[in-house]
């Protein structure tokens, strides 16, 4: 076992060198990928009060809001969701909220404002689109700029994490802690990690990170306060997974 933890840190140490423009690809995407502006917090870290939403809900049969298409990607071993509500096809404000599946259903652990990327949500998802894409995707690896708050998922600290100086000064938190989700990603490696399995032109670097302010280039942002919550919630033994879209993708 000890062999096996070595192994494992060794290729997500060589993952880490290998991805200094990782970056540039994913959410942040170049100089204005990252956005900001007027509409961005003073400390660039977003909103840290929960979300307008739904009165906390305790023992639900589904998670709220998910249609039956959806629904059925969950995988059946799941116990945990993050489920991001967009407020519509073009709109870069959403909703993130934690469910977590207990023996008499379904509670909601947190919530929290939220962007996703600057121009809406899309079902096909192409690199530099500025969309976020719309699905399920599994959660299992995490990181940031900043030291591990309490992560059960695989955590990569590490300063490859930082934006390009050119970026907006409102960024410059943006990944001090990161979830990836996996969006044509490989699992089980740092977030940093460049690959694309289903080729570059479908994009990548989609990330759960923290908020600026606005919207991004195809990521979900939330405050620091929620980012910390999530990470020290998500837990590879319920098989955690993201549910995002715009509520009429959400719903179908």
């Amino acid at each position: 076992m000890g062999f096996m933890r070595r192994a494992g840190s060794a290729m997500r140490t060589a993952a880490v060198a290998a991805a200094g423009l990782v970056l540039l690809a994913g959410c942040g995407g170049g100089a204005s990928g990252a956005g900001g502006g007027a509409a961005a917090k003073k400390d660039g870290k977003g909103a840290d009060s929960p979300a307008r939403g739904p009165a906390p809900t305790t023992h639900l049969k589904a998670v709220p809001g998910v249609g039956a298409g959806l629904r059925s990607r969950i995988p059946a071993a799941s116990r945990q969701v993050v489920a991001v509500y967009g407020k519509g096809v073009n709109s870069a404000d959403a909703t993130v909220v934690l469910y977590d599946k207990g023996a008499k259903g379904w509670d909601r652990k947190g919530s929290w404002a939220a962007h996703n990327g600057r121009r809406g949500w899309t079902a096909d998802h192409r690199e530099g689109d500025k969309r976020s894409p719309v699905g399920v995707f599994t959660l299992t690896d995490a990181g940031g700029v900043l030291a591990d708050p309490g992560a059960k998922l695989p955590y990569t600290h590490s300063a490859a994490f930082t934006p390009p100086s050119y970026w907006a000064k409102s960024t410059r938190h943006d990944f001090d802690y990161v979830v990836a989700i996996n969006y044509n990603r490989a699992k089980g490696t740092s977030p940093l990690d460049p690959a694309r399995p289903d080729g570059q032109a479908k994009g990548g670097g989609i990330w759960l990170h923290m908020d600026h302010g606005s919207g991004t280039s195809g990521c979900v942002s939330i405050s620091r306060s929620g980012m910390a919550a999530v990470l020290r919630a998500l837990d590879p033994a319920r098989h955690p997974v993201v549910v995002m879209g715009d509520k009429a993708h959400l719903s179908a």
